[in-house]
């Protein structure tokens, strides 16, 4: 019995996230079909993070255990063949047999896309959230500063949060722009339901002088969600990368 470990990378726009569900197709079920039909029996895959409908990813990693003798390559290759078009297999690899996509993951890097413009972008339709007041990066680098480090992030996470911990680390954070692209990035050791996404909203509120640097600070040591840290858009969302030891 082989331990697999795939990479891939999708676009999020027509599925319900990754994990499987009743309401719509979803990735997990996508890649679990793809794999039946190339190995001949439908294993249990287990991902490294439940992303919500319409968030993508540049890389996402899962494993599923699996007896075959088939090459890593044709693997890749044959995955890549039946998959739909907007997923695709980067990389395969045989890993040991107590290696878990999600509890071994020690982080993760996101980035947010948003298309700083007064005219919409058609290219980018579905694939980064469209916003025409200007965005001051400096003003929004200083935002981000704020959220590194070891916080609780209880007043950043969805109403529908199940951790009862909401004490996360943030190693790196920040905003930079080409041209009218402008890419917020977060790296740490684990997110809460939808917190990349009201951070995003946090930094938009502060643009706005819907709230300014020193509300941030106060708003963490309460642990009060504000309607001003809005949840952006899931389509300018991507899973960037996931970290092993």
């Amino acid at each position: 019995m082989r331990n697999i470990k795939l990479t891939i990378c999708y676009l999020g726009t027509n599925y319900h996230g990754f994990q499987v569900q009743s309401n719509g197709i979803t990735i997990c079920e996508a890649v679990q079909d793809a794999i039946e039909r190339v190995l001949g029996k439908r294993y249990d895959v287990k991902g490294c993070s439940r992303t919500d409908a319409g968030v993508h990813a540049n890389r996402y990693c899962l494993n599923f255990r699996a007896e075959t003798e088939m090459p890593l390559w044709s693997i890749k290759k044959a995955l890549n063949a039946v998959l739909p078009d907007d997923i695709a297999v980067r990389c395969a690899e045989d890993v040991p047999e107590d290696f878990h996509a999600r509890y071994c993951c020690k982080g993760k890097r996101y980035v947010y896309k948003i298309w700083n413009s007064d005219a919409k972008n058609p290219f980018l339709q579905g694939l980064a959230y469209h916003y025409f007041r200007t965005i001051d990066v400096v003003q929004a680098q200083a935002v981000c500063n704020l959220f590194v480090g070891t916080h609780d992030f209880a007043a950043f996470c969805g109403g529908k949060n199940t951790q009862e911990n909401t004490v996360r680390t943030i190693t790196a954070c920040g905003i930079c722009r080409s041209g009218d692209l402008v890419e917020f990035y977060v790296e740490g050791d684990g997110f809460l339901y939808n917190m990349v996404r009201i951070l995003v909203g946090t930094v938009i509120a502060v643009s706005e002088n819907r709230l300014n640097l020193q509300d941030i600070p106060r708003i963490m040591e309460q642990g009060v969600r504000r309607v001003e840290c809005k949840t952006m858009s899931a389509c300018g969302l991507y899973l960037d990368e996931v970290f092993y030891e």
